[in-house]
């Protein structure tokens, strides 16, 4: 099966009339992961799992979120480039430059449009922005032209390490984070208070189930919409 997937993929790549598409793919696949990650942060039931490393690291590190999104992820880069430069291209140049400024906008825009927000808008909210980031994620990475720096992390290892499927990969990285995140919080002194609107249901729910989720959106929606083809 991966060996027919890859040979699907050479092919998608040599066609010339699936560029436009593609480049189309990924250029909204990563901007709509960015209004998904502000649509996370204003429903404040916790945030996807690397947002929640970031958030830690922003407590720790209290500058502009989208400078210090561009930082990291410049750090993270090298992991790609030294293990899979093939991840690296124009999704990772658009995740890089603009990915956070895009989420810490959303974040100030449904402010201004929900001021207050009740419980179960909150939960709409944060299932919105689970499917979308899953959606979206799964259209980038179908495009094949790049990926984000920790979307490079599972998808590598997955990849080297053939016995273990990528959402597994997914799930080990996404916990890594939020305990990374979880632990930064809690060395810039924040309340219980503060970290759990950081690290919520939101978060555990991404953990767990994104991975699934974009593997599910890959190849229900993704593949098929790039292929031309229903499945």
């Amino acid at each position: 099966m991966d060996d027919r997937r890859r040979q699907e993929k050479k092919m998608t790549r040599s066609n010339p009339d699936n560029m436009k598409k593609r480049i189309g793919m990924s250029v909204l696949g990563v901007l709509i992961c960015g209004i998904s990650v502000g649509m996370f942060k204003r429903a404040d039931l916790g945030v996807d799992p690397f947002q929640s490393f970031m958030s830690g690291l922003n407590a720790v590190i209290p500058i502009s979120f989208g400078v210090l999104y561009v930082i990291t992820n410049v750090v993270l880069l090298s992991f790609a480039f030294i293990f899979d430069k093939r991840k690296i291209g124009l999704a990772t140049l658009i995740n890089l430059f603009l990915l956070g400024f895009v989420a810490e906008y959303t974040e100030k825009f449904l402010e201004k449009i929900f001021p207050s927000m009740s419980l179960a808008g909150r939960v709409i909210l944060l299932l919105a922005a689970v499917v979308i980031m899953c959606l979206a994620s799964a259209f980038y990475f179908t495009a094949d032209l790049g990926v984000s720096t920790y979307d490079a992390v599972s998808l590598i290892i997955s990849e080297k390490q053939q016995k273990v499927p990528f959402k597994f990969c997914r799930i080990i990285s996404d916990l890594t984070a939020v305990v990374l995140g979880t632990i930064l919080c809690l060395i810039a002194g924040f309340t219980f208070k503060q970290i759990t609107g950081e690290v919520g249901v939101g978060t555990i729910i991404t953990a767990f189930f994104m991975g699934p989720l974009i593997e599910f959106f890959n190849v229900h929606v993704a593949r098929p919409f790039l292929d031309g083809k229903a499945k």
